[in-house]
């Protein structure tokens, strides 16, 4: 009998992406005995055309679609603690009848550690769950820890006064800036705080949490948790498209046009931009970013959504509305990254060997940031702290950016050597041997062959709160 996992991630691009690459990366294995796995993969209707139809070229993959929770994508966007409460309170009774007209057995549920229901309702169908934490371990453990925080009265604080604190006491993560702990940790709004605290207590009721991190790059931080939960950790990054690297997708056999751009450009030359897919900076700050990446005389490729990119950059410039952003980073020609840090990004960025220039926005992205600069010494910071009223003028960006991509410097040498160092840390955990194709071949054989398995069903049901 085939194993079935049925996968579903966070409705956002952050966790649909990693869930799938994941499930990619499941597919291409065999389970023991040459079991196939099979892999319905459950989104919202949104997301259905988002994916995009290459996304199903496996066959072992199908998806299945459950109704939004919010009647407009634009509500996520302009309300998003309403979008992510929806998202707690909505998404369940449609996933529970999704689950009920299945034909076939469910091995595992793979859920997102941000769908608070998600465990519990596997429980109640006694159904194996493992959660899958899309960002880094180290931000785990500061959700994990929060209560430390507060403790210690390091938030709800004056940025401008005491941001630069340090903050030494959290399990497996080094000495950080209190400005650098999680937005959210901060905020006046507490709503998604404390949903996303919730999901956080549930992932003790799971049989497996699964990291989508690399073990050399968070060893400590993966420890703490391996110490502290009973259920097994797996470290499963990095949930990238690297096995989609050599994949033409278009339809005459060509290149995109920003891959030729790319071809033209001088190795190592080009600075890729991106701030994601979701949250923005403000207008005049991105006006700033025009202002200063024109002026550094640097040549850039730039991703940016909206209608307001139809001014001309000349030769050393070429805007676009979407990329492959690994096969981009990936490319000869690039040799620098300024981005909004979402940890999917970072992965790539490390995993294809390119310094970063920081800009975070939101959530996990300042601790991201603090990862990049202080810990793996492969970037700079671009952005001190997030903010509207915190903007970067474009005198200081184009003094950083041409620092940044003078290849000629040692400051910018080292800084491209160290990330090619990182590089190989993240290429040899998915090399045979790998820490993560390890963890990989153990929770495939862990959920087919568990002889604890049925006890730790029955543990988790005894805990539900």
């Amino acid at each position: 009998m085939a194993c079935h996992v049925l996968a579903v991630p966070y409705p956002g691009r952050g966790h649909v992406n990693p869930m799938m690459n994941l499930c990619k990366i499941l597919a291409s294995l065999r389970a023991p005995n040459e079991q196939e796995i099979l892999i319905t993969f459950v989104v919202t209707e949104e997301w259905q055309g988002l994916i995009g139809s290459d996304q199903t070229r496996l066959n072992s993959i199908t998806i299945s679609t459950i109704p939004n929770v919010l009647p407009s994508e634009l509500v996520r966007g302009s309300d998003f603690p309403g979008f992510y409460e929806a998202v707690m309170t909505k998404m369940e009774a449609p996933f529970e009848v999704l689950l009920q007209d299945l034909q076939t057995h469910v091995t595992i549920i793979i859920a997102d550690a941000e769908l608070q229901w998600a465990v519990p309702l596997a429980n109640r169908w006694n159904i194996p769950v493992a959660t899958l934490w899309t960002n880094s371990a180290s931000v785990f453990s500061m959700f994990l820890h929060f209560h430390l925080l507060r403790q210690n009265e390091h938030l709800g604080i004056n940025f401008s006064e005491h941001g630069e604190e340090r903050v030494e006491n959290i399990p497996g993560v080094s000495s950080t800036r209190i400005s650098d702990l999680p937005t959210i940790f901060h905020g006046n709004d507490n709503k998604v705080l404390q949903l996303a605290l919730q999901c956080i207590s549930r992932v003790k009721q799971a049989q497996y949490l699964l990291i989508n991190s690399i073990y050399c790059l968070e060893p400590q931080a993966i420890d703490i948790l391996k110490s502290i939960y009973s259920l097994p950790v797996y470290s499963i990054g990095p949930a990238i498209p690297f096995f989609d690297m050599n994949n033409n997708h278009d339809t005459d056999g060509q290149n995109p046009n920003y891959i030729e751009w790319l071809n033209s450009q001088p190795r190592g030359s080009v600075l890729y931009i991106s701030l994601g897919s979701f949250l923005s900076v403000s207008r005049q700050q991105v006006d700033e970013l025009v202002a200063g990446v024109r002026e550094s005389g640097v040549r850039f490729l730039w991703v940016a959504r909206g209608d307001n990119w139809k001014q001309d950059f000349g030769a050393r410039g070429l805007v676009v509305s979407w990329c492959e952003q690994l096969k981009v980073l990936c490319h000869p020609s690039v040799g620098g990254f300024l981005s909004h840090c979402g940890w999917n990004s970072v992965l790539e960025a490390t995993f294809a060997g390119v310094p970063i220039l920081t800009f975070p926005i939101f959530f996990d992205q300042t601790p991201n940031s603090k990862q990049i600069v202080e810990d793996w010494k492969v970037g700079w910071r671009g952005r001190e702290r997030t903010g509207v009223d915190n903007v970067v003028t474009r005198e200081e960006i184009s003094v950083l950016i041409g620092r940044f991509m003078n290849s000629e410097s040692t400051e910018c040498d080292e800084l491209r050597r160290k990330a090619k160092q990182v590089q190989e840390v993240c290429r040899r955990a998915f090399a045979e041997g790998g820490t993560s194709v390890n963890d990989l071949n153990a929770f495939i054989k862990d959920v087919l062959h568990s002889k604890d398995l049925l006890q730790r069903l029955v543990n988790s049901k005894n805990s539900l709160c």
